[in-house]
């Protein structure tokens, strides 16, 4: 007997939006079809003509468990991430302590199984005792990083020849660096001759687009040199951009796939026109960028340069952030607002829509081995993460918000909201949060010896 039959809806099926159905059986799809008939089945969804689409995986988030609770934990962040939704993340490891080896793996691990209610993957951090790579590979993390190149939370910061022994390390073990490229020497410099600038608009210039570009490149110089794999986090600027286009064509011609980035929705939707807006409340790192580079990563999404959507969801609760621009932290609440955004997007014309479901989903699914736990595909036999929307625009307020942070950059802005989120054929919100604490299954990386399955 069906679990779930969703009717009168419209899929994206072969890259064609149809009217359709879809039937879920034991957590997967079993059916995709346009008129199908059942002797039996638990609930019927009745979509009344709205949309069923793959819901979204954001490979960068930081839940802040364990260590700042008070910012953020596994269930509040991981309910943010329904309400938005989004049915897999994957957590990066600059928590407190920093998940540098296997006991505080193993220590995540725990509260996120205990608390989640939806399914996840864990990075691994870096540092400079290169022995821990591989306890932590075979620990069962998707991926290592973010790796820091400037200074960062929880002091994951590493050197160039230490970054250069971490990439060769971590792609011996077949595994994926995640790199942060933002390069310490020029931030240093940059912030010795705006030491007494107090203008939000400052922290932009300290970590300036060729901060950026130069860690790309000096990345991109080990990653030729040694013929490495290497995924760029929230990449922000057109000048980077086009370093890593230009690789990716090269290797690409030579018959390699090795390089893959992604892009953070508040590097596409604000500028530094939001300086005066959002003040300290706007500082990230990267931090934010003008129009002509926000420009670029529109259109690098829509000609395959940006490979993936992320978030990058850093929260800090509002007192935190009021401060002046040199002592706010740096990040922004962002996991529940990913998917509603990249929708308003393809309302707008700006991309289309099966674009916007392969960098939302299918792609990072590929790319981070999520496809062998079945993410990523709306296909039958695979997991029925889903989402049905109804495709009117809504504004944003951080009323309507999960996160522990209280606030977001976007408020007043418009998004596309999901009514309803499945997770493995499990309705973890309607309207209001459903998913049971716990709920959640750790999806370990291939290095694991666990068994995929269990």
């Amino acid at each position: 007997m069906a679990d779930i039959l969703i009717k009168n809806t419209k899929v994206l099926y072969n890259n064609y939006l149809q009217p359709g159905e879809v039937v879920i059986e034991d957590g997967k799809i079993a059916r995709i079809g346009k008129d199908i008939r059942l002797n039996s089945v638990d609930k019927v969804i009745d979509a009344n003509g709205a949309l069923t689409l793959p819901a979204g995986i954001d490979v960068h988030v930081h839940f802040r468990e364990p260590g700042m609770t008070h910012k953020e934990d596994w269930y509040t962040g991981s309910s943010a991430a329904a309400a938005g939704g989004i049915t897999t993340v994957i957590e990066h490891p600059n928590t407190l302590p920093p998940v540098t080896n296997k006991k505080r793996f193993n220590a995540k691990l725990k509260l996120a199984e205990k608390k989640s209610i939806i399914d996840f993957g864990l990075n691994g951090g870096v540092s400079h005792d290169m022995s821990l790579l591989s306890e932590l590979w075979d620990s069962g993390i998707t991926s290592f990083g973010e790796i820091f190149m400037a200074e960062s939370t929880a002091g994951l910061g590493i050197d160039m020849d230490t970054l250069e022994n971490a990439l060769i390390g971590i792609n011996k073990l077949d595994a994926i660096p995640c790199i942060h490229a933002e390069d310490e020497e020029v931030r240093l410099k940059n912030q010795k001759y705006l030491i007494h600038d107090m203008t939000p608009m400052s922290h932009s210039r300290e970590r300036s687009n060729m901060c950026e570009a130069i860690a790309i490149e000096k990345a991109l110089d080990i990653v030729q040199k040694n013929h490495l794999q290497v995924h760029f986090c929230h990449t922000s600027t057109k000048e980077g951009l086009g370093l890593i286009r230009r690789e990716k064509y090269v290797s690409q011609q030579a018959g390699f796939n090795n390089i893959t980035c992604e892009v953070a929705p508040h590097h596409l939707f604000l500028s530094t026109r939001d300086w005066d807006r959002l003040g300290s409340f706007g500082k990230m790192n990267p931090p934010l960028r003008d129009r002509s580079s926000v420009k670029i990563l529109l259109n690098s999404i829509n000609d395959g340069t940006v490979d993936m959507i992320a978030s990058d969801h850093a929260p800090h609760l509002e007192h935190e952030k009021d401060s002046d621009i040199k002592n706010a932290p740096s990040g922004v609440p962002g996991v529940e607002t990913l998917m509603p955004l990249m929708l308003s997007a393809v309302k707008k014309n700006l991309l289309p829509l099966g674009t916007m479901v392969d960098v939302t989903s299918r792609n990072p699914a590929k790319r981070f081995g999520l496809v062998e736990h079945g993410k990523g595909i709306f296909g039958e036999g695979y997991d029925a993460d889903l989402i049905i929307l109804d495709s009117q625009l809504r504004k944003i307020s951080a009323d309507d918000l999960h996160s522990k942070a209280g606030w977001t950059p976007y408020e007043g802005m418009e998004g596309v909201f999901p009514r309803i989120t499945i997770a493995r054929g499990e309705i973890v919100f309607d309207e209001e949060v459903t998913g049971e604490k716990g709920r959640g299954n750790f999806l370990n990386g291939k290095g694991s010896s666990m068994d995929i399955n269990s």
